[in-house]
């Protein structure tokens, strides 16, 4: 049975100097009177309230979001991961194999689906994606030696779950119950209609424990087109969510870990360490803070 619910777009793209320093405050008040979408980083209470409120029914009129619900309350609630403002986060992602480090601090309006990057030796290279646009400022080629535009919202996705299933354009279907770690998940498959984001052809299965709704593993797929551009897609991922720390009441992981996928459905080869630190929301940021800064190469 699937869910078609909207909200979020799916697609994959701090200033900071370093990891303590903070966004410029904001000092424009936001107009609560219209629910149109606004330049404001810090969310009125009343439009949080009503974007709960339609989720909570999309969700649970079916069983496959009523597990999903269930997630998003034990993680606690959408209602402070939209009101506590944009995430920020340092992004450690370190393949076994020797291949490219991906290690950044990020600001992320998950609100929005924009994001900006700053490198972890050099506060002067950064890149981001505003919403329509992806750009990358950096005075040396190799700061980023990856795909910046599909990088700049990927650590949302491999670490924000269960709350980016607020989604338009996402499906979700409950599978069969798994053991994981000797306990009982509920396991439901998340997909994308057609046109969604970058990357339609993706998927997520996700297992939340049966007792406390927490999420214990998602297994994945990439299917980039830059990556895949004859279609298709890599061999499917197991990623273990490691131990959830209390940020503002919202309930986030400071470690994933990246294995291959068994035909079993288990986790095989361990291939990736992801360590996730420094988390905290702000809210007081400038109405640009995401847009292409000057001299920015648009990509």
């Amino acid at each position: 049975m699937k869910l078609f619910i909207s909200g979020l777009l799916m697609s994959s793209v701090i200033l900071m100097s370093s990891c303590s320093e903070q966004p410029k405050a904001k000092k424009e008040v936001v107009d609560t009177t219209s629910q149109e979408a606004t330049d404001s980083y810090v969310i009125p209470e009343s439009w949080v309230n009503n974007r709960v409120a339609k989720a909570k029914s999309r969700l649970q009129a079916n069983d496959a979001g009523k597990i999903v619900w269930e997630a998003m309350e034990a993680h606690g609630g959408l209602k402070n991961w939209y009101g506590n403002g944009a995430l920020s986060f340092r992004f450690k992602y370190v393949p076994l194999d020797g291949s490219t480090v991906r290690d950044s601090y990020e600001v992320v309006d998950a609100w929005r689906n924009k994001a900006v990057h700053t490198s972890v030796t050099d506060s002067t290279a950064t890149f981001g994606w505003d919403g329509e646009t992806a750009w990358v400022k950096a005075k040396d080629s190799s700061a980023f030696a990856y795909d910046t535009k599909f990088w700049a919202l990927t650590p949302l996705y491999l670490m924000g779950h269960p709350f980016i299933l607020d989604g338009e354009g996402v499906e979700l279907e409950l599978l069969t119950e798994a053991t994981y770690k000797d306990k009982a998940n509920d396991v439901v498959k998340v997909t994308f209609a057609a046109g969604t984001g970058d990357a339609p052809d993706d998927y997520y299965i996700l297992q939340f424990d049966k007792e406390s709704h927490l999420l214990t593993a998602t297994r994945y797929i990439v299917s980039y087109p830059e990556y895949f551009k004859e279609g298709g897609h890599n061999p499917e991922k197991f990623m273990e969510v490691g131990e959830l720390i209390d940020v503002s009441g919202v309930l986030l992981p400071k470690e994933l870990k990246t294995h291959w996928t068994t035909k079993e459905g288990k986790q095989g080869e361990y291939i990736t360490q992801i360590d996730i630190s420094d988390i905290h929301f702000v809210k007081d940021i400038d109405d640009d803070f995401f847009s292409p800064p000057e001299n920015a190469t648009i990509k």
